[in-house]
């Protein structure tokens, strides 16, 4: 019955929420977040915690507040895209130019991109704009639960325009199948500040220990595609975009080189983060 609950709230989320106007959307997330801010739930308060990682002990409170925030606005925009067209898609993300030609030049070089971002901003956005561009793109999802909350977000990407591949339960390992498209010239994007294996690279961040996915590491070594860290961010009208470049070293034993690389990445997305604190979407445990 949990289950059911659980999945009729996002089926309704995404009926009700698109037929909306937008002040109404924007403002009835804004309060939401707001109250879950008040409210001071397990969610808020690792939130807490992780941002206080990251900028310290004098932390202001209202940081949490306008992360929530950021993290409702994800939720208002998840729900409308869909009802979107190309231009829209276009119009509502931004990449900075350098990191735009970088980026055009490895999709249409027939090589593949790898580009590998932490939960920041609207990360779906991103995947939209790139398919709007007619890159073709791939990603890996989690399994979420229940299963037709999975279903239905297996189906509001593919709407976008992404190939999805669930992380576990598929047919074939996702490693394989990125490995494929990657040697077709698609553009990998796969969500890498949270392991969710259990047995991913340990690496530094943010002056503690935590493990982070070592399968971009993997792939960009494995064929030579380049790979980019994203850094993505609100502004008051749409999502901002960079890339940050990432160099696999080309010696040692390989468990090394994926270590070395995922920590680039690490780093990569420390960078990011750090100057848009607010609108990391991070509400889990992490740290070790």
């Amino acid at each position: 019955m949990k289950d059911r609950l659980i999945e009729l709230g996002y089926l309704a989320g995404w009926r009700v929420v698109r037929a909306l106007p937008l002040p109404v959307a924007k403002r009835l997330f804004r309060t939401v977040a707001d109250r879950a801010w008040k409210g001071d739930g397990p969610g808020t308060q690792r939130l807490r915690r992780n941002l206080r990682q990251v900028v310290g002990e004098d932390m202001p409170e209202t940081l949490v507040r306008d992360a929530l925030r950021s993290y409702a606005r994800y939720w208002m925009e998840a729900f409308r895209l869909p009802t979107q067209n190309r231009a829209q898609f276009l119009d509502g993300f931004f990449m900075v130019p350098e990191s735009y030609q970088k980026l055009k030049k490895a999709a249409t070089d027939g090589n593949g991109v790898i580009l590998a971002l932490p939960h920041v901003a609207n990360w779906d956005a991103a995947g939209a704009w790139v398919c709007s561009h007619d890159w073709p793109l791939i990603t890996v999802a989690e399994r979420l639960k229940p299963e037709g909350v999975a279903r239905a977000f297996l189906a509001y990407r593919e709407k976008l325009g992404m190939k999805v591949l669930p992380h576990t339960g598929g047919e074939r390992s996702p490693l394989e199948v990125l490995t494929e498209h990657l040697g077709k010239g698609w553009v990998v994007a796969l969500l890498g500040d949270r392991d969710l294996s259990r047995s991913g690279v340990e690496v530094e961040f943010f002056g503690g220990r935590t493990r982070m996915p070592g399968g971009p590491a993997l792939l960009a070594i494995r064929t030579g595609a380049p790979i980019f860290a994203v850094d993505c961010w609100y502004d008051e009208r749409r999502v901002m975009a960079r890339m940050r470049e990432i160099t696999p070293p080309a010696d040692g034993p390989l468990d090394e080189r994926i270590k070395r690389t995922t920590q680039q990445l690490a780093d990569a997305y420390a960078a990011g983060i750090a100057d848009h604190p607010q609108d990391w979407h991070m509400l889990q445990k992490l740290w070790l």
